[in-house]
């Protein structure tokens, strides 16, 4: 019964983030935004809307752990899973918004997670206002720097412009249907893992930094895998580094906003051992980026990735 909770809050989720994102395109249109802000900005935050959901269900239900393990581990899929993956199908071309801008921002905010929670062992409500401005700032300086970029040109081409001309009544039918597949979503996902975890005598936090993590890594991963399996443009590496940036600063940010996230004593290993698992994959991306070719994840660092993450996954369960 915890499984099928636990699939069946994955489902929703994906239904509900995708609705969502649609949704808030097609009003968006209406209120006349440009596809470049559209793409940077709305599409960003609708598509983190199912980790926000789960990590402020799991707040609110005092089960910090799932807060901080989603993120944590959501992080770590993103680079060794999700890259990984899609690195081995087909090599990334890095762009100089990477190394200039997002990986810097995605480091900082890595960091700067292990210090405030290392400092008093809580995520406080003014670190997740700290998180959130960073994030808008972010955005203002991102928006500003690739109006004339690639990234840019990426980001609008991401925004179906069908849905300009959808109806009031349909985007609020569709507000509906995400607003209830994220909450119902959310909150099935959070009790089965919870009931997984004492069920098969794990900690809590060892289902949400694997089980829960891949689960909402998902749509990422099948969009990335389908973009190199039918060698479309260079996928934007910035997109998934992006993801990563929205999770903490967004994510845990606004979770942290309305309650404070405390680290469990009971599982010391989210500052001990895995917080450095999220800090290692986010930094270990530069050298691979130079080596063994300048600009470019080659299909050899996709492997190199790939079974890192495989080990992260072996120890977080032992």
């Amino acid at each position: 019964m915890s499984l099928l909770l636990v699939l069946g809050g994955l489902v929703l989720l994906v239904i509900g983030g995708e609705f969502l994102v649609r949704s808030s395109v097609a009003l968006s249109f209406k209120l006349k935004l440009s596809k470049l802000v559209i793409g940077m900005t709305v599409v960003s935050f609708a598509t983190s809307a199912p980790e926000l959901l789960v990590s402020l269900q799991a707040a609110l239900d005092g089960v910090s752990d799932i807060s901080l393990g989603n993120v944590i581990g959501s992080n770590i899929a993103n680079i060794g899973l999700v890259l990984g993956i899609t690195a081995i199908i087909s090599p990334l071309v890095v762009d100089r918004d990477f190394y200039r801008l997002n990986w810097p921002m995605m480091m900082l905010l890595s960091i700067g997670l292990y210090i405030f929670l290392k400092n008093d062992l809580v995520l406080s409500r003014f670190e997740g206002v700290v998180f959130f401005v960073a994030l808008c700032v972010f955005l203002v300086v991102l928006i500003r720097n690739s109006r004339n970029s690639l990234t840019a040109v990426n980001a609008g081409e991401e925004v179906d412009e069908t849905l300009a001309v959808v109806s009031t009544f349909r985007i609020l039918i569709w507000l509906l249907i995400g607003g209830l597949g994220l909450y119902f979503g959310s909150e099935w996902l959070v009790k089965g893992a919870k009931n997984l975890a004492s069920s098969v005598g794990i900690s809590d936090y060892a289902i949400s930094v694997t089980v829960i993590a891949i689960g909402t890594s998902v749509p990422e991963l099948a969009a990335s895998v389908i973009a190199a399996l039918k060698q479309e443009k260079a996928i934007s590496l910035g997109n998934l580094i992006g993801s990563n940036i929205f999770n903490i600063a967004s994510v845990l940010g606004l979770t942290a906003i309305i309650t404070p996230i405390p680290v469990n004593p009971d599982t010391p290993e989210i500052l001990s051992t895995n917080i450095f698992w999220m800090i290692g994959f986010a930094a270990i991306l530069i050298p691979l980026m130079l080596w063994p070719k300048r600009f470019q994840i080659t299909r050899g660092n996709g492997v190199i990735l790939f079974v890192a993450y495989i080990i992260f996954i072996v120890q977080a369960f032992t």
